[in-house]
């Protein structure tokens, strides 16, 4: 697995762009229903969303991708212009409804996994739908209690 390093802000640093926020949680478990709407946006900085027009965020809701260091309450930044490859964490449509997963390819096979050790493996039936809808780029997250914001 490849790290990212940021050894300095880009020139461009302080300029933003307008990321929308879909408006239901991504599951991170089991796939439930998610509506295909934007609930709100959020200002990010530009050299974090190399293509605005296709990056949306979500909101991750369960704990089946904690052992990729992401956690219920998280916001997913999804850029839909990149491919996915082994390793990748991705939001899929499996029979239409969203979830959040890891790519994990064996030989020619790709699977769709849960990245919690704690949890089953995550099996499609066999006559699922599976479409992979984009790709996370990075997750946010807080450190204080949601209590400590207000100042």
């Amino acid at each position: 697995m490849s790290l990212f390093r940021i050894d300095a802000l880009p020139d461009d640093g302080l300029s933003t762009v307008s990321i929308p926020v879909m408006g239901q949680a991504l599951c991170a478990g089991f796939p439930s229903p998610a509506d295909d709407f934007q609930e709100q946006a959020i200002e990010l900085p530009r050299w974090l969303v190399p293509n605005p027009p296709a990056t949306f965020l979500w909101r991750i809701a369960g704990f089946s991708m904690r052992d990729a260091g992401i956690h219920d309450g998280d916001l997913a930044c999804v850029d839909r212009s990149l491919t996915p490859g082994h390793g990748s964490i991705v939001v899929a449509a499996v029979d239409g409804e969203m979830s959040i997963k890891r790519v994990v390819v064996e030989g020619n096979r790709t699977r769709l996994a849960f990245d919690n050790a704690d949890l089953p493996i995550y099996a499609l039936q066999e006559l699922s739908e599976a479409a992979i809808w984009g790709v996370v780029r990075f997750t946010i997250r807080w450190h204080v209690a949601k209590t400590g914001l207000s100042r």
